[in-house]
């Protein structure tokens, strides 16, 4: 299902002075395991997040490990694509407790909750990068799922530059078999990724400033950037409920592979 237009329904209620939050936001949640939130920043909101972004692109990046620090081609700047461990920055580190974000996310999951660190993607124009179907918490080993990701566009995203699709109800099915990809960043995709599967995805668009948040079980991928100019920006933070504990046998076969993309493609260990 797409989302035309800005409209969430008739029925809302206030988050903060400019932010609506549909009161269904959990029962969509807990149904289809994504709900979109128009508008989550306001414009000097979103201005402020974006100028410590570009703060941080311009001075902290320079010097971070390749295992940080991501790129289509390192050898060119404009290819950035992943940035991860943001939280060593002052800002994002204390901007990982907006309670703007924290309260969203602990209703959406339904218990207290705390956010990892933040992370920054980018789709550059012109790049085969596509985004593998996956889970989030195959990677994250997380018992129970009580895990969401809330995902703020900073650039307009559309299937022309490699808009979101979600697989709707997927998070109700369980982990379904994964296997390496060579996808930078994402070392992990579904193998049985099928026709039903994208016969039922739903295509998200979004304008900077909207969010949408999707349960760690919910089955989702991306296309390339095809345009030849635009970005696909976006900052994201993960929430795990107090109650999360991680299957550490799961998480140390993650690792491996992990470590082992990282070996095949000359990235530093981390």
């Amino acid at each position: 299902m797409a989302f035309p237009g800005r409209s969430l329904g008739t029925s809302c209620v206030c988050w903060s002075k400019n932010t609506v939050i549909p009161d269904d936001a959990k029962q969509r949640y807990d149904r289809d395991g994504f709900v979109v939130v128009r508008d989550f920043l306001d414009h000097q909101s979103l201005r402020v997040l974006t100028d410590n972004l570009d703060r941080y692109i311009q001075e902290v990046v320079p010097r971070l490990p390749s295992s940080d620090a991501f790129y289509q081609d390192r050898s060119n700047p404009k290819t950035l694509k992943q940035l991860q461990h943001m939280g060593k920055d002052a800002f994002f580190d204390d901007y990982r407790r907006d309670p703007r974000w924290n309260s969203l996310a602990e209703s959406l999951i339904g218990e207290p909750a705390e956010s990892q660190e933040p992370e920054w993607f980018n789709k550059p124009p012109g790049t085969e990068h596509p985004t593998p179907p996956h889970q989030d918490n195959y990677y994250f080993c997380l018992r129970p799922a009580n895990v969401a990701t809330l995902w703020l566009a900073l650039d307009a995203v559309d299937e022309e530059n490699g808009c979101l699709r979600y697989v709707a109800g997927s998070h109700r099915r369980g982990i379904r078999p994964h296997a390496a990809t060579k996808v930078l960043g994402f070392s992990q995709g579904i193998t049985d990724y099928g026709s039903e599967d994208v016969a039922n995805e739903q295509t998200i668009l979004l304008q900077p400033g909207d969010l949408v948040v999707h349960q760690g079980e919910t089955i989702h991928r991306a296309e390339p950037n095809r345009s030849s100019a635009r970005q696909r920006r976006a900052f994201a933070m993960v929430f795990r409920g107090l109650s999360c504990r991680r299957d550490e046998a799961a998480y140390s076969r993650y690792t491996d592979a992990m470590q082992q993309q990282h070996n095949e493609l000359s990235v530093e260990p981390r």
